[in-house]
């Protein structure tokens, strides 16, 4: 493990957090759209993650079957496919029996994704001052 893989473990969860928080932003922003562009409503949509793995070799060693984690990368975004339909027959989206096909965004569970993000995102960056506080201590160590 180098140096600066902490920092680039840190730098991972911060732009995962950030799409998540650009995700959730565009939930809130479209919790009442009955049509999008591709036609009907919009769904909600929500990243998938998993660990990044890569192959580690230590000193000496030449199996090739270990591997360490380096943070976390990006697999998609998937979208909510329920359906959420409302009587309203005044609604210019409604269909021949009143009903309108609503967004399938429910705002407090995005209001609750959003804070845990923003707490996640907030100790990254927190993890990731540490990491330079250590790197900074090594090299002051190395000067004397």
């Amino acid at each position: 493990m180098g140096v600066f893989n902490g920092l680039e473990i840190n730098a991972s969860g911060l732009a995962l957090e950030r799409l998540k928080l650009d995700t959730i932003s565009t939930n809130i922003a479209n919790v009442n759209t009955t049509r999008t562009a591709e036609g009907g409503p919009y769904k909600s949509k929500t990243v998938q993650f998993s660990e990044s793995l890569k192959n580690a070799q230590s000193a000496g060693d030449t199996s090739q079957g270990s591997q360490m984690s380096y943070g976390v990368k990006v697999t998609g975004i998937s979208q909510d496919t329920t359906d959420k339909v409302e009587y309203d027959p005044t609604n210019a989206d409604a269909d021949q029996n009143g009903y309108v096909h609503m967004s399938n965004v429910n705002l407090s569970d995005q209001m609750v994704n959003m804070i845990q993000a923003m707490r996640t995102y907030e100790a990254n960056t927190s993890s990731a001052e540490s990491n330079k506080d250590i790197l900074k201590k090594a090299l002051e160590i190395s000067k004397s």
